[in-house]
């Protein structure tokens, strides 16, 4: 393994955003070596840090979302808070915040303002529906950005849409925020100038419709929930129970996987039927539904090692951990808090020419307020005069 540092090692971003979508993104950036500075208003911190499970007194959701990050308690209503800010600005290449749009030009420290103290900062906004449009006010959540995207409609069954069990649109706009924040960036090393990013979660969460959506456009019409190629109407694209009460994901898409899959169970008659009137293909589903229900999912792993048929098992999150693909990718790190160790996701990205960073745990409020201070020019004495007035912590 080569000695390199990481792609983001010397790069300052300030962190001024909280709960899920920015702090996703930020730490996706710590992981690759960007110094990420967490700024938190000591009146009202990231609340995400409020809530259970609890390790020890630390919030399990903050911990997942803020390893790797130093953390700066600061007053920003204040003059001399804001004055602290932009001094920070001035040796950052990036801020990312998700504040409803115009609500950091109230306090002050928005792009406009920030930029004529450094005119090559970066600043990237994740917000729910962007910075300009009719919705650009509006409040809202991961429900309401996959709703007006045209995602929701299509996750379910023929009756009802059904809520997803994880947060598509937040991550949607945590990888669209690193995407915009490294091109912005690498642009900036060509013009010299910094930007304003504009990240709509709404935006960035149809791009998983794409293929039914251009199904359905092309074809002038709705696409019945449930009922595409790829979301249940295959029996070789589907989800299956097994004798135990578990579950199997068969992804046989192509022929050739679904053919090898037919002579592995010995059913030649179901070669015929990716394709096929409606009928057909639901009665094909059940005779394969019948089939998975004769083995349990351990047996159906084993027939998977045999077979190459992209046959895998659906994992519960307790199962994590001890999958040997997911061990060997690092996918899930134990990080130190206190004196409890918690299992996190680990880095999605890995690079060739250096390791990803040890996990740092996620840091407690205001702790590295002094040093980073120091470090832009502020004294001990001047230090002390601002906690003593309520502007840091």
């Amino acid at each position: 393994m080569s000695s390199q540092k990481l792609p983001l090692e010397g790069i300052r971003i300030l962190d001024l955003s909280r709960l899920l979508p920015g702090p996703l993104a930020t730490q996706m950036l710590a992981d690759m070596g960007a110094e990420v500075i967490k700024i938190e208003d000591i009146n009202s911190p990231d609340y995400i840090r409020f809530f259970p499970p609890f390790v020890g007194d630390e919030s399990a959701l903050f911990l997942s979302l803020n390893r790797n990050k130093k953390s700066v308690a600061l007053n920003l209503k204040s003059q001399e808070g804001k004055e602290i800010f932009f001094a920070l600005v001035k040796s950052a290449d990036v801020v990312i915040e998700q504040y409803r749009p115009g609500i950091l030009d109230k306090i002050g420290i928005g792009y406009e303002q920030a930029k004529k103290v450094n005119p090559k900062i970066i600043y990237v906004s994740v917000t729910g529906y962007g910075q300009t449009g009719p919705y650009a006010q509006k409040a809202g959540h991961d429900l309401n950005y996959i709703a007006l995207s045209g995602v929701l409609a299509n996750i379910g069954t023929k009756e009802k849409p059904v809520i997803p069990g994880v947060q598509i649109a937040d991550v949607s706009g945590s990888y669209a925020a690193v995407n915009g924040c490294l091109a912005a960036l690498l642009q900036r090393e060509k013009t010299g100038e910094g930007q304003h990013v504009d990240i709509s979660m709404t935006d960035a969460v149809m791009p998983f419709a794409t293929l039914i959506h251009a199904t359905a456009w092309a074809d002038g019409r709705n696409i019945e929930r449930g009922n595409f190629q790829l979301s249940g109407e295959l029996a070789n694209y589907n989800v299956y129970e097994t004798a135990d009460g578990k579950f199997i994901a068969l992804g046989a898409l192509e022929p050739k996987f679904w053919m090898t899959f037919c002579d592995a169970v010995n059913r030649p008659e179901w070669k015929d039927k990716i394709i096929a009137p409606e009928d057909e293909i639901t009665k094909v589903k059940e005779e394969v539904s019948a089939l998975f229900k004769s083995k349990t999912r351990k047996e159906w792993e084993e027939f998977s090692e045999k077979h190459d048929v992209c046959l895998s098992p659906v994992l519960e999150n307790s199962e994590l951990a001890q999958n040997e693909n997911l061990v060997h990718r690092k996918m899930v790190v134990e990080t130190e808090t206190g004196n409890k160790k918690l299992k996190t996701i680990g880095a999605a990205i890995k690079f060739s020419g250096s390791e990803n960073q040890s996990s740092q745990p996620a840091p407690k409020m205001g702790k590295d307020t002094d040093a980073i201070l120091q470090k832009i020019g502020f004294n001990d004495s001047e230090i002390s005069e601002f906690r003593k007035k309520g502007i840091i912590r």
